[in-house]
């Protein structure tokens, strides 16, 4: 490579500030710049990583028979007003507005696009012939996160790699999905991501299930549980476990009511009134689809809002305090799902949990009191009995028995089986055999490409820098020139390795070994070429692994065949 020295001295500019240490690498060794909240810059070398990941990407995409366009990031809203999920996800889109006023329309910058690909396929589909038809595209998406963090991991602006399957039939689908499945576990493994699959909830994608390829890492922004065996792996959302049991579960007594001035959480009746956070009815008002509705868990559970979703809602948000006491009459902490309820509420869901327990204590819907001894068949209206809560370490998996284990991760990927939710808001409809006409079964299957580049960092770095798979590597050999009297032979190497397909950065940068040492291991490329005048005295070219500790020296004919050799060995490993 040609221009080293631009390059290399980039390495020396001081890294603004990063939150976790795949951040910090990411802008210490010169591959990204940030420009504002969750938007980069990728340069030089952050972009040829980008590359590598997305030849692989459709080359396995191509292998599972996918078909590559390109689609509009700039959408009409009106599009998505018809389809099933604009309420949903218009608090994450970015909108534009012509500034010449020409039109009035408004538009949108996609966040992904089931929308456009359902339209366009409805325009073109006909006949079952035209089936099974899987189309992807690399593209750049838009979301407007309110926290942007971690650098790469959730940006505003990023690259991503959607695939959307239409199928005559759901068992088609599934055919496709488990292409899809299989073509991502393919990408990951080859790009050098450790990356496996966890059942997810399908959120405001809809569909009847789901998987996220996830990468292990203690920063990581999602939660799953697994158990030790790898029998079971869900993320947070979707996990289920059998919770601790209560200590005792009373025969059912009259309820009393009692005075608990300034008791206003779980806590505080536990620790003023020793009412174990078990033996309490938490009552948490949602407004779930523009309707007041309450949901009831046990004190020491955590409500799982994937799951509320799952049980029909669209759009939920905690009631404010001022909602609250105009629909329950007391303010929060005090509040119980009593008989007869506030006219108000329209529906109440209490976690299986809370099912034939009795002894519990609740608000009694009035400041500074509560109600023991409830009975919550008896006492508490409940319309429904559902998997509120979220699951906890250490807790069983409800069939192997075998405990949960929650970790942190990065979600690198998402498969979906859409069903034909989109299919029959956009009319994508076919004539089957028999002359009927139907509505396509849809798949959809996304890949954070740019969140990849990070993550791939996250998992393959020490306390010197990155150390790249040899498969994505921004160039595969690092070339160190010591004495400026060998340049020649420096250019010499440079281009016989380049003749066998091999990338190489040279740095032949008027600095100290000891600093080109440094920055090599920051920058991480898979193999180290060092060249001085003590090593050719020492009998060749010094070639050390960056992922190992040992070095050995080379003949300086034999280089180029025996860096061939070693770079074959790391990309048949991966």
């Amino acid at each position: 490579m040609k221009y080293s020295r631009a390059f290399l001295q980039t390495l020396r500019e001081p890294p603004a500030e990063a939150e976790i240490k795949s951040h910090q690498l990411l802008l210490r060794a010169g591959l990204a710049r940030k420009l504002s909240a969750g938007v980069y810059t990728l340069l030089p070398a952050g972009l040829r990583v980008l590359h590598h990941i997305e030849r692989i990407i459709r080359e396995e995409m191509n292998r599972a028979g996918a078909i590559e366009l390109l689609m509009p990031a700039l959408q009409p809203a009106e599009l998505w007003k018809r389809g099933p999920r604009y309420d949903a996800a218009r608090q994450v889109m970015f909108t534009a507005q012509s500034a010449t006023r020409r039109t009035s329309e408004e538009t949108v910058l996609g966040p992904t696009h089931e929308e456009v690909v359902t339209d366009l396929v409805a325009s073109v589909l006909a006949s079952y012939r035209q089936l099974p038809l899987t189309l992807y595209q690399i593209q750049t998406k838009f979301r407007d996160e309110i926290r942007p963090r971690f650098g790469l991991m959730r940006g505003r602006e990023f690259l991503m790699k959607d695939a959307y399957s239409f199928d005559c039939d759901s068992d088609r689908a599934t055919a496709s999905y488990q292409a899809m499945y299989n073509a991502y576990s393919r990408i990951f493994r080859r790009i050098g991501l450790h990356a496996f699959a966890v059942e997810a909830d399908t959120g405001v994608m809809g569909g009847s299930f789901s998987h996220e390829f996830v990468v292990p890492c203690a920063v990581g922004e999602s939660e799953i549980a697994t158990t030790d065996d790898g029998s079971y792996a869900a993320a947070i959302e979707k996990a289920v476990s059998l919770a601790s049991p209560r200590p005792h579960n009373p025969p059912p007594v009259p309820f009393e009511k009692f005075p608990t001035p300034n008791v206003t959480t779980i806590e505080d009746l536990t620790i003023k009134h020793g009412v174990a956070a078990c033996c309490q009815v938490k009552t948490l008002v949602y407004i779930a689809d523009s309707r007041p509705v309450l949901f009831l868990l046990r004190g020491d559970h955590v409500l799982n809002e994937a799951k509320v979703l799952a049980a029909g809602f669209s759009q939920i948000r905690p009631a404010t305090p001022e909602e609250i006491v105009s629909m329950m009459g007391c303010p929060p902490g005090s509040l119980g799902a009593l008989k007869p309820l506030p006219s108000s509420i329209t529906r109440v869901i209490a976690d299986e949990c809370l099912r034939d327990q009795h002894g519990m204590t609740t608000g009694a819907n009035e400041e500074g009191f509560h109600i023991r001894n409830i009975s919550v068949p008896r006492d508490l209206h409940v319309d429904e009995y559902r998997d509120l809560r979220t699951a906890l370490d250490g807790e069983l998996h409800p069939t192997t028995r075998r405990p949960l284990r929650i970790s942190r991760a990065i979600e690198v990927g998402h498969v979906f089986k859409l069903g034909t939710k989109y299919s029959e808001a956009f009319g994508a409809r076919f004539l089957d055999t028999d002359g009927q006409s139907k509505p396509a079964f849809m798949g959809c299957y996304g890949i954070g490409v740019t969140r990849c580049l990070q993550a791939i960092i996250e998992q393959h770095h020490d306390e010197n820098g990155i150390i790249w798979p040899a498969s994505v590597a921004p160039w595969q050999v690092a070339l160190l020139l010591l004495d400026e009297s060998l340049h020649e032979m420096a250019e010499q190497l440079e281009t016989q390795l380049e003749s066998l397909g091999i990338t190489v950065l040279v740095d032949d940068r008027a600095e100290r070994p000891g600093v080109k040492f440094k920055d090599a291991d920051l920058l991480g490329l898979p193999l180290r070429l060092t060249l001085g005048e003590k090593s050719l005295n020492s009998g060749g070219v010094e070639l050390k692994l960056r992922a190992g500790k040992e070095s050995t020296l080379v003949p300086v004919q034999e280089v180029p065949t025996q860096v061939q050799l070693v770079l074959n060995q790391l990309l048949t490993a991966s």
